[in-house]
């Protein structure tokens, strides 16, 4: 069956917190969510560009409801910052940020940097967050993962403790994902909540991802993905669809039909190491050690 973002529901009165929305698939994801009645705040670390970001949302629906505010997922400090100004009721926590491909670096708090951004910091993001969420009926977790995941080799290295392999911190950082809405999505079915986790990835889309670094897979992504990607819109729909269809369960993880590409999202599959149930147990666990959160399940 096909589904467009014309079978979004009515999003009046619901709030959503998209991160990494000022381009890309983020933009994508919150417009479309504005345009269905959806209050939206803009979670970006660069103010300026999401509020150019909000005048592009206002500008394709006019009276939309945007707020921007400064959030940098390299920094837990700033996560906890985001979070303590956050006094709002939450329908949708979509953990869209990421970096793909980067050039070695370290978050504030010396963790490798996209494991760092990508799940770490969304890990810390949906810990302080929770109450909100837990507190708001039909409430969900949406986090962008990538079909990069299934290219996880051996074991992640947050701490750069080997040599550093642009690609395999990437997939790992992905794989990290979907383990975290599995044990997520667990942890809130044992407590009952009336909020669900779920995942998507969109296919191969064009935007920035993979294109800031000075590797030669970074120059290649800079000259191809325009050329061989779909756009972020069709990108979207599949973390849309996650976020939105009445029909979706928990733990769910939706991508394009044709893996790579496709204008209808569909139910997916992750590789037998996203479904590892202990992996997911212990990444959480190691998560609380590194950001020194532990989320609470109760109301």
């Amino acid at each position: 069956m096909s589904w467009t973002t014309a079978d979004i529901p009515d999003q009046t009165g619901r709030r959503a917190v998209v991160t990494g929305s000022n381009a890309g698939l983020g933009l994508e994801i919150a417009a479309e969510l504005a345009a269905h009645g959806a209050a939206v705040v803009l979670a970006c670390r660069n103010p300026e560009k999401a509020t150019a970001a909000a005048a592009t949302i206002r500008g394709r629906t006019p009276g939309a409801e945007i707020e921007v505010r400064a959030l940098d997922l390299a920094d837990l400090d700033s996560v906890a910052a985001f979070a303590d100004g956050f006094d709002s009721r939450l329908d949708l926590l979509v953990n869209n940020a990421g970096l793909m491909a980067v050039d070695e670096s370290r978050t504030a708090q010396g963790f490798e940097t996209q494991f760092g951004v990508n799940h770490l910091g969304h890990f810390a993001l949906t810990a302080r967050l929770l109450p909100h969420l837990l507190a708001t009926p039909g409430s969900r977790v949406g986090s962008m993962s990538s079909m990069g995941h299934r290219g996880a080799r051996g074991s992640a290295d947050p701490k750069l403790e080997r040599s550093y392999d642009r690609s395999q911190s990437y997939f790992h950082s992905k794989l990290a994902n979907l383990l975290f809405t599995a044990e997520l999505q667990r942890r809130l079915a044992v407590a009952d909540a009336d909020t669900i986790a779920v995942a998507a990835h969109p296919g191969g889309s064009n935007t920035d991802l993979g294109t800031e670094g000075s590797a030669l897979t970074n120059w290649l992504a800079r000259r191809l993905v325009p050329y061989i990607a779909q756009s972020p819109a069709l990108g979207a729909r599949p973390m849309l669809r996650a976020l939105t269809d009445p029909a979706v369960r928990g733990g769910e993880h939706y991508g394009p039909r044709f893996v790579y590409r496709g204008a209808t999202p569909v139910l997916e599959t992750p590789s037998r190491a996203a479904r590892d149930a202990e992996a997911a147990r212990r990444l959480w666990d190691l998560s609380e050690e590194m950001t020194g959160l532990t989320p609470a399940f109760t109301r």
